[in-house]
Formats: structure tokens, sequence, C-alpha cells
């Protein structure tokens, strides 16, 4: 069974039981109140009854009838009657439109007094309550009692009727009331239920959501001053933690493929790098194996070109070196360096280098940051080399170097070709190069740009193309 249903049939168990205990009190203290006004009228009736019998004898020298001596006008359906020397009960009064008949069954013996001693001063009748004598549905409230001076017993008796009328009317009331407030209850119940439980059909919802991989849904009706709404609160809040660490997966996962791929790339590229230089140095190798006996001349030549592609394998592999030391994380030497400093031992360096082309510096008097000197002075020089390498002698060149919200700005300015977008994108990558022959004659290994951002992430840094026109 559902929540909804349980949380119906609990509410409308338990007002059944308190309309149902309600009902039988009110039945009972009003059933108590008429008898205990019935015994009073009883107690009342007996008290004129004993005083009529003390008033002696009735019109004409006699005592009278017994509707004289009894009258049963005094209390509507009074019964009056007294024992008799052979113990008959004589009666007076009766029901109304009765025929006489209809009295009450007294049981025998009579439930009178504690004692008959005629010299008793008191009365300790107690009222009861009997059937009709003629097997009808009417009930009667009887007091017995004794004279104080002659010692006869004395019954009198009302019927139960109208009490018990206004018992049934009741009954009848609190039936109809009760049933009219269940099924009202019922109603309004079920709709309460289903407003306080519609944020469970939304959080059911979301749920469902999220299942089907809707990570991004959140419970909507989440009100912090309901239990139910502040379980919306943490659901929402537990969504938020469980998407987030989901899509630190997904990156996580992402940056493993990638960083995946850049391996095999890179092991790829550095194999094809290396590959070059030591087939030269086999060739030339072999070469002076196979002729050196009758060409002693070239043995100069060969001994300098086998020494080139030594010192170019050299640097390859210091510059792998160098990126496989960034990777790793390990630190570098943390010093105060003037970075205009750096700039203008750059420039001149590159003047020296090509003395043709124009470099300009432009700087403050002074760009302290905290770093590595010699790493950051390499990435001035690798700035610098990739410019002479990709334009001509003629291209002008100018480095800026500046300050700016606290970090340390190094720019490098050349007025060449530029690139395009696809080129700017991969600049940084390891053995990228805009040429894709891969000429020897055009750039070097491509790793230049790539310790160049390397330097610059181990300084908390970044390194990017501004692509101008």
């Amino acid at each position: 069974m559902s929540l909804r249903g349980r949380l119906l049939i609990a509410v409308v168990v338990l007002l059944t039981t308190g309309l149902l205990m309600a009902d039988a009190a009110t039945y009972l203290a009003l059933k108590s109140f008429l008898v205990s006004g019935v015994d009073q009228q009883l107690q009342t009736a007996k008290e004129n009854a004993e005083r009529d019998r003390a008033g002696g004898p009735g019109p004409g020298g006699g005592r009278g009838s017994s509707r004289e001596r009894f009258p049963g006008g005094i209390t509507p359906g009074l019964l009056v009657g007294s024992v008799s020397s052979q113990g008959d009960v004589v009666w007076s009064g009766s029901l109304p439109g009765d025929s006489g008949t209809t009295r009450p069954a007294l049981p025998d013996p009579l439930p009178g007094p504690a004692t008959t001693d005629p010299r008793a001063t008191e009365s300790y009748a107690i009222p009861f309550t009997v059937e009709a004598t003629d097997g009808t549905d009417v009930r009667f409230r009887v007091l017995v009692s004794t004279n104080d001076q002659t010692g006869a017993l004395l019954i009198t008796a009302l019927p139960l009727a109208d009490a018990e009328r206004t018992l049934q009317q009741l009954v009848q009331i609190e039936v109809f009331v009760t049933l009219a407030v269940i099924a009202a209850s019922a109603g309004i119940g079920l709709w309460l239920v289903r407003v306080g439980l519609r944020p469970l059909d939304d959080i059911s919802d979301t749920a469902a959501h999220i299942a089907a991989g809707d990570l991004s849904r959140r419970v909507e009706r989440a009100d912090e001053r309901t239990e139910v709404g502040r379980l919306g609160l943490s659901l929402n809040t537990m969504l938020g933690q469980i998407e987030t660490a989901f899509a630190e997966r997904q990156a996580s996962e992402q940056a493993l493929r990638s960083s995946e791929e850049r391996l095999r790339r890179f092991v790829a590229d550095a194999s094809h790098e290396l590959r070059t230089p030591l087939s030269a140095v086999q060739a030339y190798a072999e070469l002076f194996e196979r002729g050196a006996d009758q060409h002693p001349e070239d043995l100069p030549r060969l001994m300098r070109n086998i020494h080139k592609e030594s010192a170019r394998m050299a640097v390859l592999v210091d510059d792998l070196l160098l990126l496989t030391r960034l990777d790793q994380g390990r630190p570098l030497d943390q010093h105060p360096v003037d970075l205009a400093a750096i700039a203008s031992d750059a420039v001149e360096a590159a003047h020296a280098v090509e003395p043709e082309r124009s470099v300009s510096l432009v700087t403050e008097d002074s760009v302290e940051v905290i770093g590595d000197r010699v790493r950051l002075r390499q990435i001035a020089d690798n700035l610098l080399t990739n410019v002479r390498i990709h334009t001509s002698a003629d291209t002008p060149v100018e480095v800026h170097v500046r300050a700016e919200d606290g970090h340390g700005v190094f720019e490098v300015v050349d007025h060449g070709p530029g690139l395009d977008d696809s080129e700017a994108v991969k600049a940084f990558e390891r053995f990228y190069r805009a040429d894709p022959s891969r000429a020897r004659s055009d750039g070097g290994t491509g790793l230049g740009l790539s310790i160049v951002a390397a330097i610059a992430h181990a300084h908390h840094g970044t390194a990017s193309i501004l692509r101008t026109p």
C-alpha cells in the first residue's frame, strides 16, 4: 500500500476512534442525566404519595379510591402502588392512552428497604429498572419504600419512554454526524495528504530524470520550513555534489585519455626526431668504414657532421629531460629575479646572432618576480629564437616587459606573417611545427614553445598567443 493510503487510513482510524469515544461518552452522560432526572421525579412522587396517604379518609367517610388517594396527574405517566394484605400490588394511575394493563413487572421478592421494622425512621430504597408486564418494549424506573408509621410498602414507577426516545434520537444524530464527519474528513485528509506529499512526487520525478542521465535536475519544492522541504534541500545538496563529482570524474577520464594520447604522440614524435640524427650518424660511420683508407681527406668532414648530429641529439634529449622534470613538478629555484634585466640580456644576445635585425626593448625600470633566473632566461631566448627561425631577417621585433595586476608580463611582438587559427591553437603543443613537412631548414624540433609554456606553468603563470593583423 502506498504511503498516501497508509496515512489516510491512519487518519480515518484515529478520527473514527475519537468520534466513537466521544459519542459513547455523550450517550452515557446523557443517559445518566436522564435517569437521574427520572429518579428525582420518583423521589418527589413518593414523598407526595406518602403525604396524601397520611391525610386520612377520603370523601364519604372511607379512604377513597386508589386514584383519589394516589392521583396519577402529579407526574405524567406516574404509577403509584401499595401492597395489600394478600401481597397483591394495588396501582393508581396509568400511562396516557393505555388500558391499565401496562404495568412494571416487579421482581419477587421486591428489592425493598434495608429493614421493614415499623420503628424504622428512614427509607433505604434504591430505584431500579424493570420491563413491562405485557411484553411491550416499555421499561419502568421503580422505587420501593416503607411507610414510616405503618410499615406498609409504597411503590412508585415512571416509564423511561421519553428518556429512551431522547437517547435513540441522540444515537441517530451521532451516527449521522459521525459518518458525515468521517466522510468529510477523509476527503479533506486525502487532499491534504496529496498536497503534503506532492514534494515527494517531485523528488521521485527528479530521481527518475537523474537515473535517465540528467544530472542537472533538482527538486523544485524545497522549503526548509517543512520536513519534506528540508529533505528536498538535502537532496539538492547531495545531487550538486554528485554532479560535481561526476563532472570531475569525466574531466579526469578525459584528461587521462588526452594524456595517454599526448604520451603516445610524444613517444612517436620523439622517436621520429631522434631517428633522423641517429640515422645520419650511422650513415656517416658506415661511409667512413667503407672508404676511410681510400679517402683519408674526408675524415674531418665526416667527423664534423657526426659531431653536428650528436649535438643536435643532445639538445633534443636535454629538452625532453627538461619537459619531463617540469611535468613531474620538480621544484625550481625561487629567488627574486628582474625580468627587465633578463629581457635586456636576451635582446643583446639576439643582436649578436642577427645584427641586421631590428630588436627593440620597451620596459620599466625594474619588474621583479620570484622564480628561476635560468629558466626565465630560457623563455626569452626560446621566444626570440622562434621569431628568428620563422621570420625573415628584415622583420622588426619588439620586446615589452611590464608589471600588471601583481604579475610580470614578458611579450615578444614580431611583424612577420603570423599564424592562422589552427596554428595558434596548437602552437604550444610538443613537437608541433607549422610546416607539415618537418623540414629542418625552416624549423627546429618543435619543442621550443612547449618548453616556454611548461616553464611558465611551473612559475604559476601562463603562455599565450595574441594574434594581431
